[in-house]
């Protein structure tokens, strides 16, 4: 198996990379998430990648992040999700966000060209477990930073909000914490 390619950018596509290790230009299929950041033609690359053999073709695909590697393979265990709406799930969002997303059930986050509500809830119901809730409050903070009205959005995904209510109930918050935003939505949705 081919787990990472280091070598010369050669070609910078929409979809892919070429990357030349010593003479031989390897392809990898990319999100854009990992196309972001791949360094310009003729700068030196490293992506971490996965092989897919299948009867008629070899197919690699490249990941700027192990992290982002791992995310695809879970994503290619799901029931009806392939290596395109894999990458197409990845071009979303950083990982940290989407297993957020997961965690938290935002179908929303996770629909992309081909994703439609089905697929995502899908992918929330056979990937909630794995990624686990405790894990989610936890990155929320991380990937979050310290903006409180995102923290405060994650923290109503979590209480079982969805994502237009939840962008209701924090229009017009108040509040220089995320508790103090959070205890102003609670209110408004009490209204």
């Amino acid at each position: 198996m081919i787990a990472l390619i280091s070598g010369t950018v050669a070609v910078r596509g929409a979809d892919h990379v070429v990357i030349d290790c010593h003479g031989v230009g390897y392809r990898l299929a990319v999100s854009a998430e990992t196309l972001r950041r791949v360094p310009a033609v003729g700068e030196p690359a490293r992506l971490h990648t996965h092989l897919v053999v299948r009867d008629d073709a070899l197919a690699l695909y490249g990941f700027a992040t192990q992290p982002e590697r791992d995310l695809f393979l879970m994503l290619v265990a799901v029931q009806t999700v392939g290596p395109k709406l894999a990458l197409a799930v990845l071009s979303g969002a950083p990982p940290r966000e989407l297993l957020s997303a997961v965690a938290a059930g935002d179908v929303a986050r996770l629909r992309a060209p081909g994703v439609g509500k089905r697929t995502a809830e899908r992918i929330i119901v056979e990937l909630r477990e794995k990624v686990g809730a405790e894990w989610a409050v936890d990155e929320i903070t991380v990937a979050r930073g310290d903006d409180p009205t995102l923290q405060a959005r994650d923290a109503l995904l979590a209480l079982g909000y969805g994502a237009a209510e939840i962008d209701e109930l924090l229009d017009g918050a108040t509040g220089e914490t995320t508790e103090e935003r959070v205890a102003h939505a609670l209110r408004s949705a009490r209204r």
